[in-house]
């Protein structure tokens, strides 16, 4: 784990624009109109209505998706009593991690008011800017006051989250940890060491979920918290134990089974957890430093079933796994408050998940091959994506149960779909590629299936129901490859194309090729030697029928590849050329680039080619073509002959298609900036359009393009490449792909393999 210095964080927290969040305009405002709106007289409309009807705001305002982080900063992190101020860069950070977690906007809030009544007054009043309430950093026992009060003053949900989000999460971890030991809650002796907010919510929630108050010994500073104890408050009044007989920490856990610590670090010993039951379950959550460190549980005791909050470690108890999709499912339900029924659901969700099938995003995110339910994972991962829908959907329906939500979701479907789309997970067309491709499942064939990239794809892919996967290469290689990785081949078929069973359809396959390609000097002798290739073979396979589309790339060249496909698969008749196309998806929208992979330096009429076969390829993906042809000109402003070739091929695809959207040469400013480009250049055939296709004049500026915006921005989603022009479903992959990549390229294959036989068909037919 990376050393976090005083230079570093303060050097992160005021480099570029200080602090770690800001507000962005969300609709126009680049025209008179578009401010008039906005803003007088056209913002007195909604006005009115929410006048009318005070749920309309969640449908003409932000109110639905923001969330204030409200602290007085009376228990900061680890700090204490800090002051509001100085606890305003926890609360920024609150915020980041509700925007890139939960797609939640966010206002930080610091009051300088530590009088718990005219807290909650202030609190009262900015109430109906926001549509949930997050607590933070409140000191105890004020805290409970302040939560349990906004809960019945406001009708908008209210969490105090240093209670019931570390409370959440944990119960999960125990409610997992105990199934894989195979202990009953109910009989289990658990001892909290700590008495504040967190340890009062976490222990009310582990009843909630079947532990007995009378197995549960609770301790504070002062030692095991018992019922002749003077002085104590409420919270702790319930928790007070009539036991005599133990007064200590090393008197309490002697044969507990599970110990929760939400106090501070080394305070549990070695001897200790020895003391402890048979596979004692131990939550050290003080952070930054653990009542026990993680390597001294481990040597005291290997049964030890271990969670820390930090993350370098395994069972990492962190609350950002529960808060974000807690208020994602109350804010889309417009819920009136966060009940019981909504924790438990979030607790259920959790726990669940870490049962499921890790997503490879996730494994190499923390660097291993697969992360399975058991002793070393029983909490899931905060990155893992699926957090988001499984949750905050399990927090909607309770809501919808229990009887707090304004608005009821109907198609679950749809609304964990929407959730992946607003975190970038997926976009709408990805959803649409993997629908559709899930609806016609075809025969893809994986040619590099000892890389272990493309092994976990096939695999994947058979699993979303996308394609039967045929995987290319040594059988007893991949076998290994797949117990490595822990993956399921069952179902999956695989060809060892240089085994000697092979050896008929080698020759057949070599046959068929030199008749395709005698009268370019191939003999078969030649043919049959290429057969020991994966990228003939495969292509052959396609060629031949026996398989419907065929994936590769991770391993072999480009120029390699190209050539392969050219002499085994060939070029579409109506065309002299073929090309590859990348879709990116970007919060701007959905852009088609071409060539990024084919044509190093195409001319006039390989680029006319280019054009045609991406108007044709954008059509294919249910889109409406419009074309720009890209130079470092616009409108013969340079007569180059790079500026000339595009020039001309734009001239050339008007004529032949009169009534296609499509201009250039042109600079890309002004093919992506309709208002500048019409306003410049007004005839244009783009007139009043938005450019949604890109054609660059070489593969140099065009690869760069989508390369580049790949790396600058993380919520650009890129799609390909993807093959146009091929006589058969041949798709090639970027070096450096992930699974995700090469899933979607899948789909992608699929799809078209399937619209090629349809095409097939109508063709037979007349």
């Amino acid at each position: 784990m990376t050393k976090i210095t005083k230079e570093a964080a303060l050097a992160y927290h005021e480099s570029g624009k200080p602090g770690k969040i800001e507000v962005k305009p969300t609709k126009s405002y680049r025209t008179q109109t578009d401010l008039s709106l906005a803003y007088s007289p056209g913002v007195a409309f909604p006005c009115l209505e929410i006048q009318d009807n005070p749920d309309a705001a969640y449908r003409y305002t932000d109110k639905g998706n923001l969330v204030a982080v409200i602290s007085n900063g009376t228990a900061v992190l680890g700090l204490g009593d800090i002051g509001a101020m100085s606890g305003k860069p926890v609360m920024e950070g609150k915020g980041l991690l509700f925007k890139i977690y939960g797609g939640i906007d966010v206002f930080d809030i610091e009051v300088d008011e530590k009088d718990p009544e005219k807290f909650c007054e202030a609190v009262e009043r900015i109430a109906p800017t926001f549509g949930g309430i997050n607590l933070e950093d409140i000191k105890a026992p004020e805290c409970f006051y302040i939560e349990e009060r906004l809960k019945r003053t406001l009708d908008i949900p209210v969490m105090h989250d240093d209670q019931h989000g570390t409370a959440i999460i944990s119960a999960a971890g125990l409610k997992n940890a105990l199934e894989v030991i195979g202990k009953d809650i109910s009989k289990v002796r658990i001892v909290v060491n700590g008495a504040g907010a967190a340890a009062i919510s976490c222990t009310k929630l582990y009843m909630a979920l079947g532990a007995r108050k009378e197995n549960i010994l609770m301790l504070d500073s002062r030692g095991v918290i018992t019922t002749d104890r003077e002085g104590l408050n409420e919270q702790k009044r319930f928790f007070a134990t009539e036991r005599r007989d133990v007064h200590t920490l090393a008197e309490a856990v002697s044969g507990a089974d599970v110990f929760v610590g939400l106090s501070k670090g080394n305070v549990l010993t070695q001897d200790m957890v020895r003391s402890m039951a048979k596979d004692p379950i131990i939550f050290a959550l003080a952070n930054p430093t653990p009542e026990i460190t993680y390597e001294d549980a481990m040597a005291a005791r290997p049964d030890v079933l271990m969670s820390t909050g930090r993350t370098d470690y395994p069972n990492q108890i962190n609350n950002v796994i529960g808060f974000p999709y807690i208020f994602r499912g109350a804010l889309d339900v417009h819920a009136t408050a966060i009940n019981e029924q909504m924790k438990m659901a979030a607790v259920c969700a959790i726990a669940d998940l870490a049962k499921q099938p890790v997503p490879d995003v996730v494994n190499d995110v923390y660097k291993v091959n697969n992360l399975t339910f058991g002793r070393d994972y029983f909490i899931p991962k905060p990155v893992d994506p699926r957090l988001i829908t499984e949750v905050s959907a399990a927090v909607a329906r309770a809501a919808m149960e229990s009887g707090v939500a304004r608005k009821h979701i109907t198609d679950w479907d749809e609304y964990k779909n929407s959730l992946s789309v607003l975190l970038g997970q997926e976009t709408k067309l990805t959803q649409k590629l993997y629908s559709t491709a899930a609806s016609h499942p075809q025969r893809v064939v994986f040619a590099e299936a000892i890389h272990p990239t493309m092994l976990k794809a096939a695999v994947q892919a058979k699993a979303e129901g996308i394609c039967q996967p045929v995987l290319l290469g040594n059988d007893e290689v991949i076998a290994k490859l797949a117990k490595k990785l822990d993956l399921s081949l069952d179902g999956i078929d695989i060809v060892n194309l240089r085994h000697p069973s092979e050896q008929e359809r080698r020759e057949r396959y070599a046959r068929i090729l030199t008749q395709k390609r005698q009268r370019e000097g191939y003999t078969f002798q030649e043919a049959n030697d290429k057969m020991f290739e994966r990228n003939y073979f495969g292509m052959m396979m396609v060629e031949t029928g026996e398989a419907d589309a065929f994936i590769t790339g991770l391993y072999t060249k480009y120029s390699n590849t190209v050539k392969v496909v050219k002499e085994v698969i060939g070029i579409r008749p109506e065309y002299q050329h073929f090309g590859a196309m990348h879709i990116i998806n970007s919060p701007r929208g959905t852009l088609f680039v071409a060539d990024t992979l084919v044509n190093e330096n195409p001319d006039t009429d390989t680029l006319v080619d280019i054009a045609k076969l991406s108007a044709t390829a954008v059509r294919f993906f249910n889109e409406k073509p419009v074309i720009s042809m890209i130079s470092h000109s616009n409108f013969g402003s340079s007569t180059s002959d790079g500026a000339l070739k595009v020039k001309h091929a734009a001239e050339h695809m008007q004529q032949l298609f009169p009534d296609l959207p499509i201009d250039g040469e042109m600079q890309i400013g002004f093919a992506l900036d309709r208002e500048l480009r019409d306003e410049q250049y007004p005839f244009t055939r783009l007139h009043g359009k938005d450019v949604n296709t890109l054609v660059f004049p070489n593969l140099t500026s065009a690869r760069s393009s989508y390369k580049m915006l790949q790396m600058l921005d993380a919520d650009v989603e890129i799609i390909g490449p993807i093959q146009m022009g091929l006589n058969k479903p041949i798709h090639f992959v970027d070096f450096g792909a992930t699974v995700r990549d090469v899933v979607n390229i899948t789909a992608v294959a699929v799809i078209d393999a399937y619209v090629d036989k349809i095409k097939k068909r109508i063709n037979a037919a007349k």
